[in-house]
């Protein structure tokens, strides 16, 4: 059975940031958050060298679609939870 691999993107503005030490703040304490309760790994992608926005990524493989269906939802909403306005667009793809 073929594995199926599940990508979340999320796309913040963190408009209140005045420096890339204050957001990055926001994006470690992010990827920290869903790397430690959900088994999904995280990076940030593109943004890494602007104040106000960044672009992070979460990952998971299952052999079931659903299941990582269900698991990036939580991520997703976890995300919703912890940046509120900070979240602009949030994409999942599956492969």
């Amino acid at each position: 059975m073929p594995a199926t691999i599940g990508v979340l993107t999320v796309e913040i503005r963190v408009e209140a940031s005045h420096s890339l030490k204050e957001k990055r703040h926001v994006v470690k304490s992010l990827i920290e958050r869903l790397k430690s309760k959900f088994n999904v790994a995280v990076a940030e992608i593109d943004g890494q060298e602007t104040w106000q926005w960044s672009v992070v990524a979460a990952t998971t493989v299952s052999s079931e679609r659903s299941h990582c269906e269900r698991m990036l939802r939580a991520v997703e909403d976890e995300c919703a939870g912890l940046l509120g306005g900070y979240l602009v667009r949030a994409d999942m793809e599956f492969f």
